[in-house]
């Protein structure tokens, strides 16, 4: 429980910064850290597809926001960084890798399914009535398309979504200037 609390915590402080900040990189980039904490927190809830879906959302929606501010923010660091920011962040990084230590001591033994451990579980259920109750040909396919079919909806449109973003941003053809569509 106290993960959650470090987290959230840590996403209250990345949107103060965002918002009270005047240079809009360092904005965008407290956003993107607010993305990877909630992103955190929903692997912790046991919710790893939606916290892979968190990802790729806001990975796309830097990309997106970088490239829209990067010709209106031209900001050049001249002179020496600030000592209370270089020790800030050198804080920063040690707490998340003692974080991260803790973290992968408790993580299960590759080939240990943690939701067989619990009687309870969803899986559990999914694999012992999926068939009977959906009539599908395989388990997989019950659970995709009946037990989890509208979240299997959302991260098909998420992942689409995410591709053609990527690709309108990414294009090497720019559209033309407003210089050019008057002539």
């Amino acid at each position: 429980m106290v993960v959650f609390y470090i987290l959230l915590v840590f996403i209250i402080i990345g949107a103060i910064i965002a918002v009270e900040t005047k240079n809009l990189l360092s904005a965008i980039i407290c956003i993107g850290a607010i993305g990877f904490g909630a992103s955190l927190m929903f692997l912790f809830l046991r919710a790893p597809d939606i916290a892979i879906t968190q990802i790729v959302v806001e990975v796309l929606g830097l990309i997106i926001l970088i490239r829209a501010t990067i010709s209106r923010d031209l900001t050049f660091i001249s002179g020496d960084k600030e000592f209370f920011g270089t020790v800030v962040s050198v804080v920063i990084i040690f707490m998340i890798f003692l974080f991260g230590i803790r973290v992968f001591d408790t993580v299960p033994e590759f080939g240990e399914p943690v939701f067989a451990q619990t009687s309870g579980a969803a899986s559990q259920t999914y694999l012992s009535e999926g068939l009977e109750e959906t009539g599908a040909a395989n388990i997989v396919s019950s659970v995709i398309l009946d037990f989890r079919a509208y979240d299997t909806l959302g991260e098909a449109t998420v992942l689409f979504t995410s591709i053609i973003g990527a690709t309108v941003i990414l294009r090497k053809k720019s559209r033309k200037s407003l210089g050019d569509l008057d002539e």
